[in-house]
Formats: C-alpha cells, sequence, structure tokens
C-alpha cells in the first residue's frame, strides 16, 4: 500500500524500462542518502499528510490518473455442511463412522448427516474508493467470511452464490490475489526472522506493480516539459521503484507508520522462542501486505493485541493514505475507541451473516433512531451499535418511552435498512451497472506474481539461507551426531576385526554397509519436522501470490545439496579405511557417490511426506511408516527370492534397494572378494558374487551405476511431487466449534435464567453510586490478601541482534525500578503502549519469568513473596490462550476448578460453580465445543479468550493477572468479561489487568491505574476519579500538555500524550515529574505500610505444596488424558491404521516363515521378521508421540506454573494412558502377525511374543516422550530419536550378533533396550526348539543350539529379560518426569 502510495500501481509487471535500469543504476553509484532517509522518515510523524499531498500534486501536474477499484458484491450468500452436536465431536468413534458415511455418500449408499449451515445471508453492497469503511459485528457474524469473499479466498469447500466484482470485472478476469491485500487475524511468521527482515521479503515478493510504467511516463513528461520536482519527493520515488531489494526503502516507511522501528531487529520468536509481544506480531501481520502494491485492502482485526493510542495512530495513517492515493479499504476492528472509530467514513455493521446497516458513519445513529433506539453521551458509537443489535443489551437503549419496548431481531433490522433513505440509496446504485470503460488500465493485476520469477527465486533463495544460518545449532547437533556415529561403527567394525575372503566373512561388511545407510536414511528424518514446521506460513503466503510452490521448493533442494555433501563425506571418510572396505579410491569415490544419492533421495522423499501429511502426528507417523517399507523391501531384513514372487514388484519399488545393491556391488565385486566359491548350493565364481546372490542381489557391474542413476532419478522425482504437494494440497483441520442443535439450547436449565442487562455502564453506574450490584451465585471462601513492590528491576541479556545493530551493554533492562500496590477489592488498570513492560512487570510479580534477572521486593500481605504459596492464591490469564486442543471448554473449566479448588468443596458444588461461571462469561452456548488449536481449528479468538479467563477465575484465587483480558474480543464481550471481573473484584479480590483498547465505559470501571511508558518506568500510580478526573488533572498540570477535549476517551488521550514522541515535543520526563510528585511520595507510604504485616497476622502456609493429594491429582490428570486421546483421531485412529496395514505387509513379506526352520536362510528370515516386527512399529510410536507431548507441553508450563499438579502424576497419567492404546495395538498387531507368520500356538510362546512386544511398544512411546520434554522443540527430539534409534539397531544383535561384536563394545549391547527385545522374541519362539537344521560348514544342529551358540541367546534367560523390560520403562518414565520438572524450554 506505501508502495501504491508512492505511484499507485496496481497489477503486476513484466520487464524494466530503460529509465528505471538508470533509475536502478543511480541508486547502486550513489549510496543511500541517511539525511534523506531521516527526512522522509521523519515526515511520517510530523508532516505525513502533506507528504502524500506532495506526491499527488506530482501525479496531477503531469496528469498521471491514479487507479481506484470499486468492490461490489450483489446477492453475496456462503454456505457450508456441517455436523452438528456431538455427532461433530472428533472422537475416534465419530471419526470411523464420519469416514464409513462419507464413503457410502460418494457411492450414493447413504444420505448426508450434516447440516446446511448458513454463514452470509444474499447481502448486497458497494466499497467505494478513497473512504475507509469500518466492519462491525459480533462474533459469528460472518466478518471473516465477507472478506475473505470479497479478496476471492473462500475455502472451496464453501457454497457460494451471488457475485463480487472489481469495477464490474468477474474474478476471472483478473487476479482477485494480487489486486487486493487481505490480512489475517491469525498472525503466522517464520519465528527465526527478524521483524526487518520479515517485511523485505514479503516486500521483495510482492513487488512494485506497475510503478516501474508510472516512474517512465512521469520520467518521459518531465524530461520533455524541463520541469524539476522537489528533491525529495523525487528521491523517494525513485528508491521505492526498484523491486527486489534486500533491505527496500519501504520497509523502513512501514516500519515507521506502524510503530516497529524498535523492534524491528528483533526476532519474531514462537511459543518456545523469545520474540515480539502479541501486538507486535499483529503489526507484522498488517506490515506484510502494506508493503506490497494493492489498491484494495481487507483487514481482518488488525487492531488484536494493540493499545488504542497505537490503533488510533495506525488507523489515522492509514486514511491519509485512503483519502489522498484514491485507496480502497474495509477494516475489521473489535473494539474502536470514539476517537479511532470518527476516522472511517463507512461502517457496516453485520449479525448473523445479515448486513444491518451499511453507509455513511454520520448517518448510523440515525438509522437506530429511527428504529427506536439512542445512543448515551458517554458511550462510545461502535460500542453501541454492537450492543444495540444483542438480545441481551438491547433493551437499555431503548428511547421511545410512550412505546412498549419489543425486541427487533437482526432479520427486521435488516430488512428496515433497506426502507431507510441509506439503503435506498444503496439500492439504487448497486441497481446501475459499473462502466466498466472507466477502469483504469493498471487497476486491476492481470498477472499473477509481481516480480519476475527468476527474482522470486532469488528472494526465496536468500531467505532459505538465512534460515539454514539461523537453524545452524540444528546442523551442527546432526553433524556431531553423525560424527559421533561414524566413531561407534568404526570401533563395531574396526578392520583389525573385519577379514575377508569367506561367506562368514562378508555378512559383518554387509552389516557395516545396512548401518551405515540406515544412518543416512535416518539422518534425513529430520526434514520431515523441519517442513511440517514451515507449512503454516507457506500456505499463508502462497495463497496471497507472494511466490510459486516451486520457488519456496527449489532453494530448500539446492542448499540441502552442500548438506548432503558434508554428511555423506563425514561418514565415508571416518568409517571407510578405519572399517577396512575395498581399498582403492575409485571405490572410494563410488562409496561416497551412493551415499550422497541416498542422503539426497532421503530428504526428498521425507520433504514429499511432510507436504502430504501437512501436520506433525500424521507426518510423523507416516515418515516412521515409509521408512519402515523401504528399509524391509530392501533386500537385507529379508532377500527379494525369499519373498513371495508377487511382492517382487515391491523390491523394486524401493529406493533401498537400489542403495542396498550399489553398496555391495561396489564392495563385493571388488578383486579381493574374487576368491572362488566353495559352496556348491550357490551358482557363483567368486565369494563376493556368492555373497551377493545368498540374498538376491545384482552382480553385474552396470548395476552399480544403474542403481545410483535410480536414487537420483528417486530425488527428482520426489521433490517434483514435493512442488506438485504443496501446490496442490491445502492445510488440514479447518473445522470451527462445535454447533449446538436448538433444542439442545432450549432445553437447557441455564437458559431460564433472569434477563440482565450487561453491558459494563450499567455495572460502573450503580457502583459508583455507593450499593454494589447484588451478585448472582455463590461467592466461595477466600483470604482477601494485597501484593506490594518495590523498586523492582528486571534485565535480560542482550541479544546478537542488537549487538549487530550497535546495542553495547551486556544487559538490556526492561523494567526500570518499578513501586506499587494493589489491594484487595480495588480494580486495577495496567496501561501503556505497546512494548512499555506491562507483561513483563506481571510476569515478574506473578513469577512467571523463565530467565532474566530480577531485583527488588515484592510482598504479599506483608510478607515476603513464596513462589510455591503464592501460586496457589493466584491466577494468571496470559494473553496467549494456551489450553489442552482436544477437551471441550466445560471440561477445560471443570478440570481447573478439580484441580484448584479447595478439597473441601465437594463435586456438586464445584459443577454448580462452574456453570454459574460459564454463564457469566457466556461460555453455555460453547459448553461442548472442542477447545483446538489456535488459528487451525476449534474456539474462535474471542472465544478462546473467554475461556482463558474462565479458567482462572474458577480457581477462586485472591490475586488475579489479567494479560490483555479484552485482547481479541468485541465490544460486547469485552464489557462482559469486565462485568465479571468487575464482580469478581467487588468480593472483595485483588485483580489486576493489563488493557490495550478500553471502551471510556470500561476504563472508568477500573478503580486505580498504573501507567507505564517506554523503558519500563512507572509515570503514574494512583486512583481514576469519577470520570477519570483525578487522572486527567495530574496531567493537565503539567506545563505543555494538552487539555482533554470534550467527550474524548481518557485511555486514548492519556496514552497519546505520554507517548515518547509527545515527550520529546514538550520536552519532559513524565517519570521524573512522577518521582518528585506528592503521588509517588503517598505511594511509597502506602508500599510501606502494606509491606509490613498486620498485628497478630500470619504469612499464610499450607500443609501440602498442592490443593488435592496426589491420588486426586492422578485421576484429574488421567481423566483429562482419556478424553484428549479419545478426542484425537489424527493421532490414534493413524495408529491403529497404521498397525493394521504393517502387519499386513510382513504377514505378506514373512507368511509362514516360523512354521519349519530348515535351512540356515529360514532361521535368518525368521529372526529378521522378529527384528523388523519389532523395531518399526516402536520406532514410528517413538515419532508419532513426540507432537503430542510437545502441545501438551505448553498447556503443562501453564498449569504447573499455576500450582495445579506436581510433575509426577501428570507423567503417570499421560503414561497410562498410553499403555491403554499400547494394549489395544499390540493386541490387534499381534493376533494378526502371530498366525500368519506361522508360529507354534502354544501358551507360552503366545505370551511371551505379546509381553515382549507390549513392553518394547511402551518402552519406545517413553523414549519418544522422555526425548521431546528433554529438547526445546521438535526438530531437536527428532535428530535425537533417530541417533538413538540407529544406535540401539547397531547394537541390537541383528547386524553383528553379539558373539562377533567387539568386546569393548558389548557393554552396549546390554546397555541397549532394543537388544533385549529381540533376545525375548527369538529365545521365546525358537529358543527351545531342538529339531534338527543345516547350517553350511558346520552340517546338522539344533535350532536351540544354533541361537545359543552363534547368537547367545537361552530360553532360560527369558525371565531375566523381562525383569529388565520392565527396568527400561521405568527408567524412561523417571527420566521423562526429572525432565518435565526441572526443565523449561519456554522463554520468558
Amino acid at each position: 500500500m506505501v508502495a501504491t502510495a508512492a505511484t499507485n500501481g496496481g497489477g503486476g509487471g513484466s520487464s524494466y524500462s530503460d529509465e528505471v535500469k538508470h533509475g536502478r543504476m543511480m541508486i547502486k553509484q550513489q549510496p543511500r542518502d541517511n539525511k534523506l532517509t531521516d527526512t522522509i522518515l521523519q515526515s511520517v510523524d510530523q508532516i505525513h499528510l502533506n507528504f502524500l499531498r506532495s506526491l499527488k500534486q506530482r501525479f496531477h501536474r503531469d496528469e498521471i490518473e491514479p487507479p481506484k477499484i470499486e468492490v461490489r458484491y450483489e446477492n453475496l450468500s456462503v454456505e457450508g455442511d456441517a455436523y452438528v452436536g456431538d455427532r461433530a465431536l472428533p472422537s475416534l468413534y465419530n471419526a470411523t463412522f464420519n469416514s464409513v458415511e462419507s464413503i457410502l455418500q460418494l457411492v450414493g449408499l447413504s444420505p448426508s448427516k450434516k447440516r446446511n449451515v448458513k454463514i452470509l445471508q444474499s447481502i448486497n453492497g458497494i466499497i467505494s474508493p478513497s473512504r475507509m469503511t469500518l466492519l462491525l459485528g459480533p462474533p459469528g457474524a460472518g466478518k471473516t467470511t465477507l472478506l475473505l469473499a470479497l479478496a476471492g479466498k473462500l475455502n472451496h469447500d464453501l457454497k457460494v452464490s451471488g457475485n463480487v466484482t472489481y469495477c464490474g470485472h468477474q474474478f476471472h478476469e483478473f487476479i482477485p490475489q494480487r489486486t487486493c491485500a487481505y490480512v489475517s487475524p491469525n498472525n503466522l511468521h517464520t519465528g527465526e526472522m527478524t521483524v526487518r527482515e520479515t517485511l523485505d521479503f514479503s516486500g521483495r515478493c510482492l513487488g512494485v506493480g506497475q510503478r516501474y510504467k508510472v516512474l517512465t511516463d512521469i520520467l518521459k513528461m518531465e524530461k520533455e516539459a524541463g520541469t524539476k520536482a522537489d528533491p525529495y519527493i523525487d528521491a523517494f520515488m525513485n528508491v521505492t521503484t526498484l523491486a527486489g531489494r534486500e533491505t527496500n526503502f519501504i520497509t523502513d516507511y512501514v516500519l515507521k507508520i506502524l510503530g516497529l522501528e524498535a523492534c524491528a531487529d528483533t526476532m519474531v520468536g514462537d511459543q518456545m522462542r523469545r520474540g515480539i509481544s502479541g501486538g507486535e506480531k499483529k503489526r507484522v501481520t498488517t506490515g506484510e501486505m502494506l508493503v506490497g502494491p494493492a489498491n484494495v485492502f481487507f483487514m481482518d482485526e488488525i487492531s488484536t493485541g494493540l493499545d488504542s493510542s497505537t490503533t488510533y495512530r495506525i488507523t489515522k495513517f492509514l486514511r491519509q493514505m485512503v483519502h489522498v492515493m484514491d485507496l480502497t479499504m474495509v477494516i475489521s476492528l473489535l473494539q474502536p475507541d470514539p476517537e479511532t472509530y470518527k476516522l472511517f467514513d463507512d461502517v457496516i455493521l453485520m449479525s448473523e451473516g445479515q448486513i444491518v446497516y451499511q453507509g455513511p458513519c454520520q448517518n448510523v445513529l440515525e438509522f437506530f433512531e429511527f428504529m427506536g433506539f439512542k445512543c448515551p453521551e458517554r458511550k462510545g458509537v461502535a460500542d453501541f451499535l454492537q450492543e444495540v443489535i444483542s438480545n441481551k443489551d438491547q433493551e437499555q437503549y431503548w428511547f421511545k418511552e410512550n412505546q412498549p419496548y419489543q425486541y427487533v431481531t437482526i432479520t427486521e433490522f435488516s430488512r428496515a435498512f433497506k426502507s431507510f433513505h441509506i439503503g435506498q440509496k444503496l439500492e439504487t446504485d448497486i441497481n446501475i451497472p459499473y462502466d466498466k470503460s472507466k477502469t483504469h488500465p493498471d487497476a486491476l493485476a492481470k498477472e499473477k506474481y509481481g516480480i519476475p520469477n527468476r527474482e522470486l527465486l532469488k528472494a526465496c533463495f536468500d531467505r532459505e539461507w538465512l534460515l539454514s544460518k539461523r537453524n545452524s545449532f540444528l546442523y551442527i547437533f546432526k553433524t556431531f551426531q553423525l560424527t559421533f556415529m561414524s566413531l561407534v561403527g568404526m570401533a563395531m567394525f574396526f578392520r583389525t576385526e573385519m577379514h575377508v575372503g569367506s561367506l562368514e566373512d562378508g555378512g559383518k561388511f554387509m552389516g557395516a554397509l545396512f548401518f551405515g545407510l540406515l544412518i543416512i536414511m535416518f539422518n534425513g528424518m529430520a526434514e520431515l519436522a523441519l517442513t511440517v514446521m514451515r507449512l503454516p506460513v507457506f500456505y499463508k503466503q502462497r495463497d496471497s501470490l507472494l511466490y510459486p510452490a516451486w520457488a519456496f521448493a527449489l532453494p530448500i533442494w539446492v542448499l540441502r545439496i552442500p548438506l548432503s555433501f558434508m554428511e555423506s563425506g563425514i561418514w565415508v571418510v571416518l568409517t571407510y579405511y578405519t572399517i577396512g572396505f575395498a581399498p582403492g579410491f575409485t571405490r572410494f569415490a563410488q562409496q561416497f557417490l551412493t551415499y550422497f544419492a541416498i542422503h539426497q533421495m532421503a530428504l526428498s522423499l521425507f520433504r514429499l511426506i511432510a507436504a502430504v501429511a501437512r501436520t506433525e502426528v500424521i507426518s510423523n507417523t507416516l515418515g516412521a511408516f515409509t521408512l519402515l517399507l523401504i528399509v524391509t523391501l530392501g533386500g537385507f531384513i529379508v532377500a527379494k527370492d525369499d519373498s513371495e514372487p508377487w511382492m517382487s514388484w515391491g523390491f523394486y519399488a524401493s529406493p533401498m534397494m537400489y542403495a542396498q545393491n550399489a553398496l555391495v556391488l561396489n564392495e563385493f565385486l571388488d578383486k579381493r572378494w574374487s576368491t572362488p566359491n566353495i559352496d556348491p548350493r550357490i551358482n557363483a565364481s567368486t565369494v563376493g558374487k556368492a555373497l551377493l546372490k545368498s540374498r538376491s542381489f545384482f552382480t553385474e557391474e552396470y548395476w552399480f551405476w544403474t542403481s545410483v542413476g535410480a536414487l537420483l532419478g528417486f530425488s527428482i522425482i520426489f521433490n517434483i511431487l514435493f512442488i506438485a504437494a504443496l501446490t496442490f494440497l491445502n492445510p488440514l483441520g479447518d473445522s470451527r466449534p462445535v454447533i449446538r442443535v436448538e433444542k439442545e439450547i432450549k432445553d437447557s436449565v441455564h437458559d431460564n435464567r433472569r434477563k440482565v442487562n450487561e453491558g459494563t455502564q450499567m455495572e460502573v453506574i450503580k457502583r459508583r453510586n455507593g450499593s454494589i450490584m447484588g451478585r448472582r451465585g455463590m461467592v466461595l471462601p477466600f483470604q482477601p490478601l494485597s501484593l506490594a513492590f518495590n523498586h523492582v528491576n528486571y534485565y535480560i541479556n542482550t541479544s546478537y541482534e542488537m549487538k549487530a545493530r550497535g546495542f553495547k551493554d551486556s544487559r538490556l533492562q526492561l523494567l526500570k525500578d518499578v513501586s506499587g500496590a494493589f489491594r484487595p477489592g480495588i480494580l486495577t488498570a495496567l496501561i501503556g503502549v505497546s512494548g512499555a513492560g506491562k507483561t513483563t512487570l506481571m510476569d515478574v510479580l506473578a513469577g512467571r519469568k523463565t530467565g532474566g534477572y530480577t531485583e527488588g521486593n515484592i510482598y504479599i500481605a506483608g510478607y515476603p513473596k513464596n513462589q510455591s504459596t503464592f501460586a496457589r492464591v493466584s491466577g494468571y490469564c496470559e494473553q496467549n490462550d494456551i489450553h489442552s486442543p482436544n477437551v471441550t471448554v466445560y471440561e477445560s473449566l471443570l478440570y481447573s476448578a478439580w484441580l484448584r479448588l479447595s478439597s473441601d468443596v465437594n463435586t456438586n458444588t464445584r459443577k454448580i460453580f462452574v456453570d454459574e461461571l460459564m454463564e457469566l462469561v457466556e461460555l453455555h452456548p460453547l459448553r461442548n465445543a472442542i477447545v483446538g488449536l489456535p488459528g487451525v481449528n476449534g474456539l474462535t479468538i474471542e472465544q478462546r479468550k473467554r475461556l482463558t479467563i474462565a479458567v482462572e477465575l474458577v480457581a477462586n484465587p485472591s490475586i488475579i493477572f489479567m494479560d490483555e483480558p479484552t485482547s481479541g474480543l468485541d465490544a460486547r464481550s469485552a464489557a462482559i468479561v469486565m462485568r465479571t471481573v468487575r464482580n469478581t473484584v467487588d468480593t472483595g479480590r485483588t485483580v489486576v489487568c493489563t488493557i490495550h483498547q478500553p471502551s471510556i465505559d470500561i476504563f472508568e470501571s477500573f478503580d486505580e491505574l498504573l501507567l507505564m511508558k517506554i523503558g519500563g518506568q512507572i509515570i503514574y500510580a494512583g486512583p481514576l476519579g469519577h470520570q477519570s478526573h483525578k487522572l486527567v488533572e495530574y496531567f493537565e498540570a503539567i506545563p505543555g500538555v494538552p487539555k482533554i477535549k470534550n467527550g474524548y476517551n481518557p485511555a486514548t488521550w492519556v496514552l497519546e500524550v505520554t507517548s515518547s514522541s509527545a515527550e520529546i515535543q514538550i520536552n519532559v520526563e513524565y517519570a521524573q515529574i512522577y518521582a518528585n510528585s506528592t503521588l509517588y511520595q503517598d505511594n511509597q507510604k502506602l508500599i510501606t505500610e502494606l509491606s509490613t504485616p498486620a498485628s497478630g497476622s500470619k504469612d499464610f502456609f499450607f500443609k501440602s505444596k498442592y490443593t488435592q493429594p496426589f491420588i486426586i491429582q492422578f485421576k484429574a490428570c488421567l481423566w483429562k488424558q482419556h478424553w484428549s486421546y479419545w478426542r484425537n483421531p489424527q493421532y490414534n485412529a493413524i495408529r491403529f491404521l497404521t498397525t493394521i496395514v504393517i502387519a499386513g505387509l510382513f504377514a505378506a513379506i514373512f507368511f509362514k516363515k516360523g512354521e519349519k526352520i530348515q535351512q540356515l536362510q529360514d532361521l535368518l528370515d525368521v529372526t529378521g521378521a522378529l527384528y523388523a516386527i519389532v523395531l518399526f512399529l516402536g520406532a514410528i510410536n517413538a515419532n508419532a508421540v513426540q507432537p503430542i507431548v510437545a502441545v501438551e507441553r505448553t498447556v503443562f508450563y501453564r498449569e504447573r506454573a499455576a500450582g495445579m499438579y506436581s510433575s509426577s502424576p501428570y507423567a503417570l497419567a499421560q503414561v497410562t494412558i498410553e499403555s491403554i492404546y499400547v494394549a489395544i495395538q499390540t493386541s490387534i498387531y499381534a493376533l494378526f502377525l502371530y498366525p500368519m507368520i506361522g508360529f507354534e500356538w502354544t501358551a507360552a510362546k503366545f505370551l511371551w511374543f505379546y509381553f515382549y512386544l507390549f513392553m518394547s511398544f511402551i518402552y519406545f512411546t517413553l523414549f519418544g516422550m522422555m526425548t521431546m520434554a528433554l529438547t526445546p522443540n521438535p526438530q531437536i527430539s527428532a535428530v535425537l530419536i533417530y541417533f538413538f534409534t540407529c544406535l540401539w539397531n547397531l547394537f541390537s544383535g541383528f547386524i553383528i550378533p553379539r558373539p562377533q561384536t567387539p568386546k569393548w563394545c558389548r557393554w552396549y549391547y546390554w546397555a541397549n533396550p532394543l537388544s533385549w527385545t529381540i533376545y525375548g522374541l527369538i529365545a521365546g519362539e525358537i529358543g527351545d526348539d531342538n529339531y534338527m537344521f543345516e547350517v553350511p560348514g558346520a552340517g546338522n544342529m539344533t535350532v536351540k543350539g544354533f541361537i545359543k551358540e552363534s547368537f547367545g541367546y537361552e530360553y532360560e534367560f527369558l525371565p531375566v529379560v523381562a525383569i529388565a523390560h520392565v527396568g527400561w520403562i521405568l527408567v524412561f518414565f523417571f527420566a521423562f518426569v526429572y525432565a518435565i520438572k526441572f526443565l523449561n524450554f519456554q522463554h520468558r
């Protein structure tokens, strides 16, 4: 948009003119002028409007007509099909039946059970250029759907009817995603990039539109006319016309407009990485689109997390650009204050998918007065509009005293608007078709992407290189792991133990090659987590047409090539000669080439799997399953000729088969393996070829090059399929909350309650008159507590990025000498501009910081704060709404109450208390709705915020911290929340809230205010007074501070007059003025008073650290885990489906292999079968559980900080529920496989088989949970799992039996859980078989004797093996408990 502000370009471009090339050369020749930069950027704050007008005059002088776009929607309806009620819950039962029903519906055997849901109902309207439109409406009104429909981004599953046109053109006539820009309410960013880098990348990809053409015309005209322009305007147009610049000048401009200069070089961050605040992330989301050339903007809830002053400032800049540069803009806001509301020209008011009003802002109150409703004097118009259409709030605005009030429905409003003069004019205008001939030729984008393909590829390549550097720890960790495994391989297969010349010797070399192959394959699996992690941001940018899928995929492919060289080189260089492979540089180079091709194939395969699976759970399961499949069909575990003939196609389709052939051909066709073969059963001339034939490998030299070529071919195919998957597949999981059946709502006992006015204004009036409003419901007993803090300072270590920008201090101070007090029955507001340190102060006071350095004193009821006891009496509503995704709203609240309310509160009382709180926060309609993951599925932002507040209130705390409790809520929802908070305070609790955009009503419902400025300093701490008069009097007494205007929101006013720019302008230091004031002295006296215990009082003490005993904690955690697992079909349904598929696969490959062992190959096939059936499904379990632990871990951090439970019952509950599902999984697996493989049916053998499978799957799952708990993110955890899986695999006794293992390595055989399992399975199934079979070179031996001699397995040792399994499970369990108890990777 700022790009448009410079030139008003609209569509895409093709090539650059000579004049633009000349401009680029001038920029190259002259370094960036700092004076120019400072002057232009300074104008953003000072003379921004004049600057824009100068630009526009430049165009008018040269007779350049800017493009204008009118957007129309006629009879626009949007419908969708959805399950309703309990059927919509994603349980295993529903997932199974919904899938079956969908299949039956496809073949016409069953009607759909889904219900048609109308989202938009035949709406009409016009969005005019040069006018800024505000979109208002309650949650669920259809605002987001309308914006998506206008932007051409609706989900294809929805049924859309009606027309949306731009200047009379249908969507198929141009590229709507390039013509307009949609700003999503969800903040999806790459956490490893800084704010500046994020905006730079977006600006590079979006391009400059038709700017080059406009510049060409201007340069030609001015050259012919001989005119000379303002040098600053001229320079600005030149630097904003160059596409593809790494640091776009426009980025600096947008950073200034959005107030992001201070955090420009800070990492955006994510849930586990410290970054910018939520409000700053919202501004980055907006900035990503503003740096582009679009002329139409649809902005969805862009003010969430922003203070009212910042929202006003940003909206003001947007208004200036809309008016001066003729942009078309619709902005959806939740709580616009009166000053922000006045900046808009038009307003669209929606509810229930219908338009209540659309037209000029100055006529909206006239319409509602026409309907009989009047806005009170001190009521914000936006708040009034959202409450007057609510059933519960409408009556208080009825002003026709001579007529009885009757509820006016949305349909009646909509119908009445059509008869209102604004509605009639709108209908008339819509009936007049838009004249297409008047459309500016550059208005509508015709090119799909903003810059040429080469520039797109370069931009994506630069970003990928940056991310590779930022993720260097992962690659260093992988390199260390590979080096360590190389050293292990060297020790295991050291050349002094590796003899050459016989079939037995060749078996060890095959094992060494197979081990190396597994290492390289497993090392590639880290690509799964890396790719899945980046997909949400990719989908957002792909759908906004920043770049095509191939531009995203190619840099990843190319930049992984050096990684393949390095990792393959490390392995081959360290192991080739130390193990003693075939001497000669050619053989060395061929092995290196093979491993390189294998690594490239593995990386591309796992990238493809991630793009197809799209979620961590599915990708981890599918990735491990695919690895199992190709390894099993590779020819080492079971030879190709030993499987059923109809399975041979599987071997040829497996890349692993070609990988193993290339490795063994390179080794065994060397001349040192040319000793004549003396085994008559193998038709081969040399020992080398006999070894190859014994495992059904190829024997001709040309197959080496064929195999390497096949591997490279697989790599290319997988990368092409990866690009195709990225291009055509969309993200999974777009379900919304449960839609309750109407009868269910009507029959609810809570819907027969007394009707009350729920606007905050009514609460304030009653409280100010001295009579506290009668509270409904119960008040549980609690102890009122005060909180005082004095001279609190907080520091963090300076980041590398800040040091690189010239910041010299080693520590950065975020809080500076902060003092204050919060008292019972007093509602305190903590406000300040974004980045002032509000959340930091609350985190420090609540003890939620996980790092940094804190100084100062904090007292609770006069006693020094003890964090362990403080957690019992406090509640903290975090800014980020973190909840378990697979439980319902009611279950979340019941769970919190169960663990946090006193044990004296019985079950019935607890449930009544939860029900009444749900009524207060209006969560009853969402009682059975799944919470879901933010931005993916489940609750909306405002519903999730209300749940966060309810979860803390239901704990009945004495002190409550609320970090932005109204952020993300519309005005009416915010009023409901603040009414609940006000009622909570009136019971005698201590409540402090940070708040960003309070309306006048909400702001004046607070008793006291603590105001902070940038730098973490307090500049006011004291009472608000009636209608904020004490606050206003304090600041108006400071010389130079402008007086507040009549009717102005005091919250907005005080943030404006205390902003950094205002402080500089009037030359005052607010923090110093406050420190020298009598108010500060009074506060110090109060702090001293509250820091001293009352006479006769005792420091509060609890007999136990937690509210509930261990058994209740375990029971509650198990109850929640049960529902979380039952409603996670993506995890458990896929787990069971994978188990069935793997069982079927192994049944086909190893069919009847265990019936009778007649020769050595039969025994090797049986051991291979037992090795494969335990290793691969176990590895799948270890991988699949990681995302589950990662999601629940963030919830665990919040719940542990709240003092809900200790780590042990939480861990035990999760392990217990996992064990139940693993037991079911093992039953399916064992009952299917055991008879198919053909093992002997005896109770002892089957029970041993089941026991060892079950115990191994348990410890594999626990190992996955443990590694996730020990590492900061799934990527590192995945690498760690692959590392140990390879290590376990090497020492399992299958690749190289224990008796053949070098003596210095045998200790790890016993320290390896997998080796115990393989020991138990082989000894349990064939360890007591005494029948004879043929062993080459040794004659006939009993099976029992052979496995004892060759493998060291004894049947009598099985009880010890069983006990060892229990031991391993306990080891991993206690390690998991330790990790979650003492490690916290959440950086706050």
